[in-house]
């Protein structure tokens, strides 16, 4: 199926990795050229390299708004301003009961979850409107609306990111940007192996058996029983990016396995 972007420059945020190099995969299988930005700058060249011709890969702390700028200005020299911008970096952040967590937690999952992807798509947004076209695609998560109390601080940056990507579509449509939100759900991602391995440190025993309980105990409405692959996730952004997804704005688009329970976004 051909997805109408073939020519179109895409970035990537979160590209070294997980849902953002898969969906890097993705768009450059439908011909875009395709920059990748992470703050771990050794992984997003490499994964540039090994995803091939028309992908570059750039370092960028996305929590340091100077940073920011100065990726704008390194795209605007060495490429194109993109015509599609996924937004998939971010942590996990700090776990435990909500009034026991710092105000320096709350600081760190804002600015790496929240503030990062308001200040991306600040200096990326405005040439898609002059041009008249673009797409935006914010992950979220499943956390943005079946919060889990342990995880108060990724909770509400999610929630946050995804009523921001609503009122954003509602301005960028007229200008045929359209924003929507992908909110993925126990994916196979760095992210998801660290937490398992904890969980299978602190219990004693194997990582398998860490997901299966996991599965089982925290997240019982996931009907498939297992973790998603990025590249599940990695379709659905892709579709949102392209040409296919015409009439798609301010959406919300669930890839989790059943794991959320409830019929409302």
């Amino acid at each position: 199926m051909d997805m109408g972007i073939s020519g179109k420059t895409a970035l990537v945020t979160g590209g070294a990795s997980g849902i953002g190099r898969a969906t890097a995969r993705a768009l450059l299988d439908e011909g875009a050229s395709v920059i990748l930005v992470d703050l771990k700058g050794d992984a997003v060249s490499r994964a540039a390299d090994e995803l091939g011709d028309n992908c570059h890969g750039l370092q960028a702390d996305l929590r340091e708004a100077g940073q920011v700028s100065g990726l704008a200005e390194t795209v605007r020299e060495r490429f194109a301003m993109p015509d599609i911008a996924v937004c998939a970096a971010g942590v996990t952040g700090a776990k435990g009961h909500p009034l026991e967590l710092k105000d320096a937690d709350w600081q760190e999952a804002w600015e790496a979850d929240f503030m990062s992807v308001v200040r991306t798509l600040r200096v990326f947004v405005p040439t898609m409107t002059q041009r008249g076209w673009g797409r935006v695609v914010v992950v979220t998560s499943e956390n943005a609306v079946q919060p889990y109390w342990e995880e108060a601080v990724y909770n509400v940056a999610k929630a946050a990111l995804l009523n921001f990507s609503k009122g954003l579509s509602r301005v960028c449509a007229r200008d045929n940007v359209l924003v929507n939100a992908v909110s993925p759900a126990f994916i196979e991602t760095p992210m998801t192996d660290a937490m398992m391995k904890k969980k299978a440190e602190n219990e004693n025993v194997s990582k398998d058996a860490a997901i299966a309980d996991f599965l089982e105990n925290e997240r019982p409405f996931l009907e498939l029983g297992r973790r998603g692959k990025p590249e599940e996730a990695a379709a659905a952004i892709a579709f949102l990016c392209s040409e296919k997804a015409s009439f798609v704005v301010g959406a919300n688009y669930r890839v989790d396995g059943g794991s959320v329970a409830a019929i409302a976004t």
